[in-house]
């Protein structure tokens, strides 16, 4: 377990990252439900922070021209998402990301930019010994690096390259179509 001087170091690097994002969107207003749970919450890089949830990381992972993303069919949720996963104890939300993405598809893949390119918090359903909970998703947008054959692991069922336009009719939750709309605006 890290000290409490380390935990608090490594919130503020990510309520720095907060404080970036709320001024490039300053509409959104996740954000300050987002940095009051990092701030109320010592431990928020933790799994087992159950009473209140816990940060995770994902990315809308594209290819080289930008025209497609890759969703993955989740194994535990049955629903097209982006990729992503729990920081487990990872203060780095960008290094989670881009973890995530490499052991979920195989692709190498790189930061279109480094800062946070959308936020949401969203319950995720109880399961096994999994209470009810709250993920706080700090999303980044990537890039493969080379090649675009994917590999899928056992989180998913299937993963899949969607064409943007086509993303509504695999989700059309608002969350996700959200990403779409950011990611026209900066990267393409």
């Amino acid at each position: 377990m890290m000290g409490q001087n380390t935990y608090l170091m490594n919130r503020n690097k990510l309520l720095t990252m907060l404080r970036a994002y709320a001024r490039r969107y300053p509409a959104d207003r996740t954000t300050e439900r987002f940095q009051s749970f990092v701030v109320a919450q010592p431990h928020c890089f933790e799994r087992n922070c159950w009473r209140d949830g816990h940060v995770t990381a994902s990315s809308l992972v594209l290819n080289e021209p930008r025209t497609h993303t890759l969703l993955t069919r989740h194994a535990k949720l049955r629903k097209w998402l982006q990729l992503g996963g729990h920081c487990d104890g990872d203060s780095n939300p960008l290094r989670v990301a881009q973890r995530e993405a490499m052991e979920e598809s195989g692709l190498d893949v790189i930061p279109i930019m480094t800062e946070v390119f959308d936020l949401d918090v969203h319950e995720i359903p109880a399961r096994c010994d999994e209470p009810i909970h709250y993920h706080y998703d700090v999303r980044f947008a990537l890039q493969i690096n080379g090649s675009d054959e994917y590999r899928i692991s056992r989180e998913s069922l299937d993963l899949r390259w969607v064409l943007l336009d086509e993303v509504p009719k695999y989700n059309s939750e608002e969350s996700i179509l959200r990403m779409i709309d950011k990611i026209r605006a900066v990267a393409c």
